[in-house]
């Protein structure tokens, strides 16, 4: 799986008009809990701490985020599940691309498990050739 550059990402989210409102999951959804992303190149990472009542934190390098967001319940018949993604606050510092997220920012992505559900991959589209990834679930860790 190739993995695509968090700017093309960010860019493309940016063009997203739909606003997320935080929604609340099912404590056993496959997203709720404390993930990792590390650069390609292994410079940097990301935590996302994904809680059931539809918020997050996001911490990358000197950024800390908190969003709120709307995940389908189930995967669609090719395993992604869609989820859009609105930044509510954020410290104003840079992340791992050197960007300083902007508050209102809107993701809107398709999220895509590893059977293992210990791994996903964050997606443009539906295609794994647009996604970042792998997340790996930090185990152990509370939301």
């Amino acid at each position: 799986m190739k993995t695509v550059s968090l700017r093309l990402l960010a860019a493309v989210a940016a063009i997203a008009t739909s606003c997320a409102t935080a929604a609340p999951l099912r404590n056993d959804h496959p997203i709720v809990g404390t993930w990792r992303f590390v650069l390609p190149d292994g410079s940097c990472h990301e935590i996302y701490r994904i809680r059931p009542d539809g918020t997050a934190l996001i911490t990358s390098a000197h950024e800390v985020a908190e969003s709120e967001f709307n995940i389908e319940d189930q995967p669609d018949t090719e395993g992604y599940y869609q989820s859009d993604d609105k930044i509510v606050k954020d410290n104003g510092k840079e992340d791992c691309t050197g960007e300083i997220t902007k508050v209102g920012h809107v993701i809107k992505s398709f999220i895509l498990f590893h059977p293992s559900g210990n791994m996903f991959l964050m997606c443009q589209k539906k295609d794994t050739d647009s996604c970042i990834g792998p997340f790996v679930r930090v185990k152990g860790s509370e939301t």
